[in-house]
């Protein structure tokens, strides 16, 4: 686009008279045949001095500009016009590539710079070199007699230094149509590929597109440190209606520092880290990083195998760690060399990690976060990150990740307000706090953000190989009333209290999760009763709704009773024996896993172990059991870090699990070693065992022997494979020896062999336990033809598989 002006509106005489001084220099040096490739600079510098790092030489081949007939008529100022000059210094215009740069214009081709604190800039095209005027406030230009724009560079002339640099104006937009459309409608799967940083070569020059979504922002700038912070000179152009604003920046490449400039609606300036920043300075410092992965992956084998069974019908055991806290101070490189053969060892099959996207407070433990689409920079690289993702699959370890999308929090360089009005989170101030944690909810309602997030999903399980998303707090996003008193809040459509948003976004992100990345498993952390969490979102429920589409469900109801129940007194348990019962009611309305989760060993909750009563080695015990049990009832398995060794202390992000307890010189080791003994015998009888997880959500792969025997506090089943293949679970949480106790068992089994014995001696029990197999007896008991008659070690599981 150019801009006409008369001869009677050009300039003033003075800078008309300079112009046509440039031009006729210009011919002058041509005619005179001066030698190509020369340059020259203004004020004598000299033609080589030195650039900032990520400046490149003029090219030697390019040819000379091509310049018009001497009598065409110059009718055009190459001054920039007040207007636009005014909205360029405010930080307020839409397409600065419209003013700035080079331009065909009547009387030849118009050359516009804005370069704050330049002294003087200079237009480079093969062998001619012409100086812009000076037309103040780092406004340069100049009118030169050619044909067409010609292939040129800058040289800008500061006060200690000669830039020698494209310039960043004479490109096309690097966004194409395609992209622009789907962004539009809230359906571009890998935004990430569009929005943010990118290094590249455009038009044939390498350099970093910048971009991003602010659609109502008055202009955005970038700033950083190629510009020394300064984004004046650094505007930003919008692209059609889509919000999205866009420059490619020549010269710059990875490890820069930015943010974006963001002039409000009304007129203010707030300078904004990168809501799709792939990299990130360390906390609390609060920059974007310019990054590319040169990573190169070692894990195929691992995701070609990942899909061959669903997570619902595998083995899935997982050990949840904070890596911040696992052992402090290792970097996700470091964590690769240990981390790995450790879950090998104990025999998990998964880790699930506690967020890992950037976070500016380490002790909201990565659940406030605000970027969302970069590795926490404490630890390393993304590329280190990727590096322990890929050594633990090399290990055969899967990796889950904790994925925040309920909230953000309010820190002004970030997501909150971001372009002046609500944005992200909802316009609706009622909608838009969290009543619990003082955050800000996102808009689900809104299509880009929408898009943000399910983008989101998939840019870890795509760009970084995770296997699994537990999504933190959805009961929060479910309920337009969750944690809201009345008048808090305003119905649905349909007078209800479902956010049906939310339901939408929900649905969307695991169908598409699940469409694009065979093998990765979503998993909710929902503790209310909604009605199909795991079911696929195209089959509907009695509520009318369809699924949420996750393939698993935190069981919270399960984590409370069990916990109650095992905190009692063993004296009192004959009256809450319902509460290790009551999960099989439910158990199959959903897809669970058993979490032991990080939540119930902080703020005063106390360790798993320091839950149990009694002295030491009865706590040791309660433990045992409480773990054969967890391990044998049906549903997938989650412990977290410190609880595998009955660490007694709660866990501290500070400092993380007391290591020092698994130490030969500490005299009661063998207390803590004997937990991991076992925990690591669950693990590996566990995965050797179908019975414990193929038909772990099926009702025929249960069936209780005795649930009723509360004045024993016994607590017996049987679990199946699918081809009928049986294993007994026994469980007793009394703390006595029970002799000759008999189990109905089914006839069609010769003799039963014990896999695990929690009171065995290695672990720290009394070691009462069947060395023998034990052979049934022709007695019916507990509906069953047969019984075993077994001596129930106090405080103990016992698991029992055919010989």
């Amino acid at each position: 686009m150019t801009r006409k002006t008369t001869a009677a509106k050009a300039a003033t005489a003075k800078k008309a008279a300079g112009k046509k001084d440039a031009v006729k220099k210009a011919s002058e040096k041509k005619a005179a045949g001066k030698k190509a490739g020369a340059k020259k600079t203004r004020a004598g510098k000299a033609p080589d001095a030195k650039a900032p790092a990520g400046t490149t030489a003029v090219p030697e081949t390019a040819p000379p500009p091509q310049p018009l007939p001497p009598d065409m008529e110059i009718a055009v100022s190459p001054a920039v016009d007040a207007a636009d000059r005014e909205r360029l210094l405010s930080g307020t215009h839409h397409a600065p590539h419209s003013v700035l740069g080079a331009h065909p214009v009547p009387g030849g081709v118009v050359f516009r710079v804005f370069r704050p604190y330049a002294q003087a800039v200079t237009v480079v095209s093969g062998g001619v070199t012409v100086e812009l005027h000076d037309d103040g406030d780092g406004f340069f230009s100049g009118l030169l007699p050619l044909r067409e724009v010609p292939a040129y560079r800058l040289l800008v002339t500061y006060e200690s230094a000669v830039q020698e640099t494209e310039d960043a104006y004479r490109f096309l937009p690097t966004l194409g149509e395609l992209d622009l459309h789907l962004i539009a409608e809230g359906r571009h799967e890998e935004l990430w590929t569009v929005l943010g940083a990118h290094p590249m070569t455009h038009q044939g020059v390498a350099g970093t597109r910048f971009s991003v979504w602010a659609p109502n922002a008055r202009g955005v700038r970038v700033a950083g440190g190629f510009n020394f912070w300064d984004g004046t000179g650094f505007p930003l152009r919008s692209l059609g209606s889509t919000g999205v604003w866009e420059l490619f920046v020549p010269g710059i490449g990875d490890g820069e520092l930015y943010k974006f400039e963001i002039t409000r609606p009304d007129g203010s300036k707030t300078l904004r880290a990168d809501p799709m920043a792939r990299r990130t300075e360390v906390p609390p410092a609060t920059s974007s990083i310019v990054t590319s992965s040169a990573y190169e992956w070692g894990d195929a084998r691992w995701l070609e195998r990942r899909a061959e069974v669903p997570a619902h019908r595998a083995p899935l055991s997982v050990y949840e760690v904070h890596l911040p806290s696992w052992r402090p101070g290792l970097t996700y490189r470091q964590l690769a060399d240990q981390l790995p053969a450790y879950v090998k060892d104990l025999g998990f099959t998964h880790v699930e990690l506690m967020p890992v996207a950037e976070h500016p407070f380490g002790g909201s433990w990565g659940y406030q976060v605000t970027g969302f689409y970069a590795p926490t920079a404490r630890l390393g690289t993304p590329d280190d990150f990727r590096y322990l993702v890929d050594a633990l699959h090399r290990a055969g370890i899967g990796v889950i990740m904790d994925w925040v999308p309920a909230h953000f929090p309010r820190d002004e360089w970030a997501l909150a307000e971001f372009d002046g009005r609500p944005l992200y989170e909802h316009e609706d101030p009622l909608r838009a706090a969290h009543p619990d944690w003082g955050t800000l909810e996102f808009d689900f309602g809104r299509r880009e953000v929408r898009n943000f997030l399910v983008a989101n999903a998939l840019y870890w399980c795509e760009e970084f190989h995770i296997d699994g998303l537990r999504v933190d707090a959805v009961a929060s996003m479910l309920y337009l009333d969750y944690s809201r008193e009345p008048g808090q809040w305003t119905p649905n459509e349909h007078g209800g209290r479902e956010n049906l948003d939310a339901v939408a976004f929900l649905q969307e992100m695991n169908a598409t999760v699940y469409r694009r990345v065979p093998g990765v498993v979503t998993i909710a952390e929902e503790s209310t009763a909604w009605d199909g969490v795991t079911r696929a979102t195209h089959h509907k429920g009695p509520s009318g709704f369809g699924g949420l589409g996750f393939g698993l469900k935190w069981n919270m109801g399960w984590m409370h009773d069990s916990l109650a129940y095992m905190s009692h007194d063993p004296v009192h348990r004959r009256h809450h024996h319902h509460e290790m019962t009551f999960s099989m009611v439910y158990a199959y309305s959903e897809n669970y896993v058993l979490p032991i989760s990080h939540d119930e060993v902080v703020h005063g909750k106390r360790s798993l172990v320091s839950k149990m009563p009694g002295d030491w080695w009865q706590q040791r015990a309660h433990l045992r059991a409480y773990l054969g049990f967890m391990w044998a009832h049906p549903g997938k398995q989650l412990l977290f870090m410190g609880q595998e060794f009955a660490q007694g202390a709660e866990w501290s992000e500070a400092h993380g699990p007391d290591w020092w307890l698994l130490d030969p010189h500490y005299g009661a080791e063998a207390d803590h070693r004997g937990v991991r003994d076992l925990v690591r015998d669950l693990n590996t009888v566990y995965g050797h065992t179908p019975a414990l997880w193929r038909c772990d959500t099926e009702p025929s792969g249960f069936r209780w022997v005795t649930g009723d025997a509360a004045e024993d506090d016994v607590f017996a089943f049987l679990r199946y494979d699918a081809d009928g293949s049986p294993m007994l679970a026994v469980s007793h949480f009394a703390p006595i020896v029970r002799h000759d106790y008999r189990i109905g068992v089914p006839d069609d089994v010769p003799a039963w062999h014990e896999a695990v014995n929690t009171d065995a001696g290695r672990y720290g029990g009394g070691d009462v336990v069947h060395p023998a197999p034990v052979k049934p007896e022709p007695q019916g008991r507990h509906g069953f033809p047969a019984s075993v008659r077994l001596t129930l070690p106090p405080l103990a599981t016992v698991w029992l598989r055919p010989a």
